[in-house]
């Protein structure tokens, strides 16, 4: 799913509240991380993760990479943190605005 800027704007807002549920570390993105992080999308939506400094990659890098292991949408990256999204397969608790449909 592809979000819209309004649509990105939105989760932005909501993710300023939250707290960085996992911290990357040295070791960087391992499959232990990403399983970790995929769990946690049972049970919350939006995810705020945080890279420590002394990770040596670059935190755009391993936010891209964790948003498609995880099959999440990259809400933000600002700073050393960045937001994850993933919306409940059957209830979704965070309605999105609507998108405007194209006009042929």
């Amino acid at each position: 799913m592809t979000l819209t800027s309004k649509q990105r704007a939105y989760l932005k807002s909501l993710a300023a509240d939250l707290d960085p549920v996992f911290q990357i570390g040295k070791s960087t993105v391992t499959p232990e991380i990403i399983d970790a992080i995929a769990e946690t999308f049972n049970t919350h939506e939006l995810v705020k993760i945080t890279v420590l400094k002394n990770c040596m990659d670059d935190v755009s890098n391993v936010a891209i990479m964790v948003s498609e292991r995880t099959r999440s949408d990259l809400v933000q990256v600002i700073g050393r943190k960045f937001v994850l999204y993933k919306p409940f397969k059957d209830e979704p608790k965070i309605v999105l605005p609507k998108t405007k449909k194209a006009v042929n």
